[in-house]
């Protein structure tokens, strides 16, 4: 199996268990455009943008493209313009007036430690570079699993990351390990798919396939234990006692 048909069906098997909404999108970081990608074209008011624009259509984006992010730049440590830097201590300072970002919130905040010339994006079925990272749409059912599956592939709970929103990616790649991101206020206006019930779930290319194996068995067993858990509350309210061997001898009936 190629790469390109592995991503095909990694994806098929991510979005067959979670029952995903959207599709997942690949995200890389190069220092020339591959093969089979072209540059993004129009404008767009955020780099997250091209996180929805990504589940159609597989493309390059520079600094450039990202001229009217100034967050995204600086957490994507893009080249950025005399504007952009303008732009980003402006929006530092009525951060800063308003008590959302301070000094020391914004030594927090994941910046990825190398540059790179392009940040490239597609779906990730079909994905014509190898993703560094993967972004998943996710609702609260979906983010059970994955933290689950994250308790196991590392060891350790994926961290639910806030503001700004992409600053998800520069974590995932700065740690080698999966987060979860409630967002910001930015993404939710800049995306038509990252709605009230809506999470992001970032998951490192390499581990991938890890993921997508956990990711299965957790949610078969998380159909079975729900429907177990629903019989012993149908036994409580009924008022009867179930011990647990007569809930699963109920379960298996």
């Amino acid at each position: 199996m190629n790469a390109e048909n592995a991503l095909s069906h990694l994806t098929a098997r991510l979005a067959a268990a979670l029952e995903l909404r959207q599709p997942p999108v690949a995200i890389g970081f190069s220092s020339s455009i591959p093969p089979g990608v072209s540059e993004h074209m129009g404008r767009v008011p955020a780099g997250c943008r091209f996180w929805e624009d990504a589940a159609s259509a597989a493309f390059a984006t520079s600094a450039a493209d990202h001229n009217l992010c100034a967050i995204g730049v600086y957490t994507h440590h893009l080249q950025e313009s005399p504007a952009q830097q303008t732009d980003l201590m402006d929006a530092l300072k009525v951060f800063g007036e308003l008590g959302y970002v301070t000094e020391q919130d914004l030594a927090a905040i994941p910046v990825l430690q190398s540059q790179y010339e392009y940040v490239l994006y597609s779906p990730l079925s079909g994905s014509p570079f190898a993703p560094d990272v993967v972004l998943l749409f996710v609702q609260a059912s979906q983010s059970l699993i994955l933290s689950e599956a994250a308790q196991q592939v590392e060891n350790q709970n994926a961290p639910a990351m806030g503001r700004p929103a992409c600053a998800v990616v520069a974590q995932v790649i700065n740690t080698g390990r999966a987060a979860l991101s409630l967002g910001c206020c930015g993404a939710r206006a800049y995306l038509d798919v990252f709605t009230d019930d809506v999470a992001l779930f970032a998951i490192p290319g390499v581990k991938l396939e890890a993921y997508a194996e956990r990711i299965e068995t957790l949610a078969k067993a998380n159909q079975v234990l729900s429907t177990f858990h629903q019989l012993r509350r149908r036994d409580v309210e009924d008022g009867k006692t179930p011990t647990v061997q007569q809930s699963l001898l109920a379960l298996g009936a």
